[in-house]
C-alpha cells in the first residue's frame, strides 16, 4: 500500500492558496503533485511544482491518486464526475453540489468508479467542535441557535452570481444546517424567510425535528462578521472558522481522507450525510419560494439521524 495520497487541484481558488496548499504540506501521508489552472501565471504563483493549463491534462496524469476540488458550486457535479471517472479520488469543497438530486448523482459515480467522494466540510475535523457535538448529542438540547454572517460587498464575487451558484444559503447556510443535524438528527419541517435579491443575501430558518426541539438558524452577506452556536447551555464562538486553534481542521481532514482513500476504507465524512444536508437546503428553497412551512416527509426528503 502506497504511504502517501499525491494530490492535485482543479483550480486555482483563494481557498487553496490559504488552507489546502498549506494543509497537504503538513500532512504525513499527502503530498501536492500538481495544480491546474486556466489562469497559467496566477497557477505558478501559487505552486511552485507541476502547473497544468488544462484541468483534463491533471485528470490524464497517472501520478494524480486525488483531487481537491475548489471550483465555483455550480462546476462542483461535472469535476468531481470527471475525477471519479479518470480514477482519481475527490475532496470537493462545500457544498457538495448544488442540490441533493445532483449529489446523488456524484455519489453514484462514486460508487461506479469504485473511489472516495467527500464534501470538504472541514469544521467537522476540529476537535473543539467534536468535542462539543458529542456533549450535546448525549443530552439533545430543545433549542439551537447558530448563525454565520458576513459582509460581502463585491458585485464580480462568484457568491453573488446566480449562475455559479451563489447566495448565503449555499455558502455560509450549509454550515449552519449541518450543525444543527449532527446534533439534533434530520428535521421534520422547515419555515424560511429572507432577503432575497439576485441571490438569497440573508436567510432565516427555522427546522423542527420529531423530538419537539427546535433550530434557530441565520445566514447572512449583510451583517457585520458573525458567527457562533448556542444549545444546552453551550456557546460557541466560531465554531466553523476557528483555523489552528490548536489544531488546523484543514490538516486533519486531509490525514483522515488520505488514510481511508489509501486504506480502501470509507471516507469519514459518509456522501449520505451530505446529501441529507442538501435535502434541507432544497426544502429552505422551498419555504423561501412558498413563504410557508415545508413538510420534508412529504417529499420522502430526511434520513435517520446523523452518524457520530
Amino acid at each position: 500500500m502506497a504511504e502517501v495520497l499525491r494530490f492535485g487541484i482543479l483550480g486555482a481558488a483563494d481557498i487553496a492558496r490559504k488552507a489546502l496548499i498549506p494543509a497537504i504540506a503538513a500532512a504525513a501521508n499527502a503530498e501536492l503533485v500538481g495544480l491546474a489552472s486556466r489562469d497559467f501565471e496566477r497557477g505558478r504563483r501559487l505552486f511552485a511544482g507541476r502547473v497544468y493549463g488544462d484541468y483534463l491534462e491533471l485528470l490524464d496524469d497517472p501520478k494524480v491518486d486525488a483531487i481537491y476540488l475548489p471550483l465555483p458550486n455550480n462546476l462542483h457535479r461535472e469535476w468531481a464526475i470527471r475525477g471519479l471517472a479518470a480514477g482519481k479520488h475527490v475532496l470537493c469543497e462545500k457544498p457538495l453540489a448544488l442540490t441533493a438530486a445532483e449529489a446523488e448523482e456524484m455519489a453514484a459515480a462514486a460508487q461506479s468508479s469504485g473511489r472516495l467522494l467527500m464534501e470538504a466540510f472541514m469544521y467537522r475535523f476540529h476537535p473543539r467542535i467534536r468535542s462539543v457535538v458529542a456533549g450535546l448529542r448525549q443530552s439533545p438540547p430543545a433549542e439551537l441557535k447558530a448563525r454565520f454572517g458576513f459582509p460581502l460587498n463585491a458585485p464580480g464575487n462568484y457568491r453573488l452570481n446566480p449562475a455559479l451558484g451563489g447566495g448565503a444559503l449555499l455558502d455560509v447556510g450549509c454550515y449552519t444546517i449541518d450543525l444543527a443535524r449532527w446534533i439534533l438528527g434530520e428535521p421534520e419541517w422547515v419555515e424560511a424567510k429572507g432577503h432575497l435579491a439576485e441571490v438569497d443575501l440573508t436567510v432565516d430558518m427555522t427546522l423542527g425535528f420529531a423530538s419537539g426541539a427546535r433550530a434557530e438558524l441565520f445566514a447572512s452577506f449583510e451583517t457585520p462578521e458573525t458567527q457562533g452556536l448556542e444549545a444546552g447551555g453551550v456557546v460557541v464562538e466560531k465554531p466553523f472558522t476557528a483555523w489552528k486553534d490548536p489544531t488546523d481542521p484543514y490538516q486533519t481532514m486531509v490525514e483522515e481522507f488520505s488514510a481511508a482513500a489509501l486504506g480502501g476504507l470509507a471516507a469519514p465524512l459518509p456522501l449520505e450525510d451530505s446529501i441529507a444536508n442538501l435535502r434541507v437546503i432544497d426544502a429552505v428553497r422551498r419555504s423561501l419560494d412558498s413563504g410557508h412551512r415545508h413538510h420534508l416527509a412529504e417529499a420522502g426528503e430526511g434520513r435517520p439521524p446523523a452518524a457520530e
